[in-house]
C-alpha cells in the first residue's frame, strides 16, 4: 500500500490539518473539534514535529478557548481587525450569510474542510496586517461567536456602506470602525490646528 492510495486521503487531510493548526498554536480542543483526533494523538503529533524545533518556537496552549466577545469589539482598532477576519471567513466560505444577514456555518461540510478554511482565513489575516492582534484561538472564538453563539453580527455602515462587525445585543451606532477611526483622526487634526 502507498500513502497516496485513495482510502488514506481522509486520514492524511486530518493529519495535515492537525499539523497546520499546531503550527498556529491552536489548543487541543480546537484541533480535536476539526480533526476528530484524540488528545493523545494530538500530543504525539506535537512531540514528533514541534517539540524539539527552534527552542520550542511553537507553544502548546492550555485551557479553554477564549470566548468573550469584548475581545472583538472593545476598541475601534480591534473591531476593525475583527471585521477583516470575519470578512475573510465569508470569502473563504468558512461562514455563509443567510437572507437576513446572519452568519452561519456552511451546510453539508465536513469538519476537516471547515478547519482548512478557517486556517486559510487566519493565514490571510496575518499576511494582511503588519502586527495582527489575534491568535488562532481568538480567530476560532470569533468564528464561534459569529456562527454558533450568534453574539456578533455583520452590518453595513450608514456612512460608507462598508461591512463591519458589532455586538448583536448592544446599541448599534450604525458606523463602522473605519469611519469611527477616520472621525477620530479628523477631530485630532482639527484640534491641533
Amino acid at each position: 500500500m502507498r500513502i497516496t492510495d485513495h482510502r488514506y486521503n481522509g486520514e492524511r487531510a486530518r493529519f495535515d490539518l492537525a499539523v497546520r493548526m499546531i503550527g498556529h498554536e491552536a489548543r487541543t480542543g480546537t484541533i480535536r473539534a476539526c480533526t476528530g483526533f484524540s488528545e493523545d494523538r494530538i500530543r504525539k503529533i506535537y512531540t514528533s514535529y514541534f517539540k524539539d524545533c527552534d527552542n520550542n518556537a511553537v507553544k502548546r496552549r492550555r485551557g479553554k478557548s477564549p470566548s468573550q466577545i469584548a475581545n472583538f469589539i472593545s476598541t475601534s482598532n480591534i473591531q476593525f481587525e475583527s471585521t477583516i477576519l470575519a470578512c475573510l471567513f465569508v470569502l473563504s466560505r468558512a461562514v455563509e450569510m443567510n437572507q437576513h444577514g446572519d452568519a452561519l456555518p456552511p451546510k453539508n461540510i465536513d469538519k476537516v474542510l471547515l478547519g482548512q478554511r478557517i486556517c486559510d482565513s487566519f493565514e490571510s489575516y496575518k499576511s494582511l496586517l503588519p502586527t495582527p492582534k489575534f491568535s488562532f484561538e481568538r480567530a476560532w472564538g470569533l468564528f464561534n461567536a459569529l456562527t454558533h453563539a450568534n453574539e456578533l453580527s455583520l452590518s453595513n455602515c450608514e456612512s460608507c456602506n462598508g461591512t463591519y462587525i458589532h455586538d448583536r445585543y448592544a446599541l448599534n451606532y450604525h458606523f463602522c470602525p473605519a469611519c469611527e477611526l477616520l472621525d477620530q483622526s479628523v477631530a485630532i487634526t482639527v484640534g491641533t490646528t
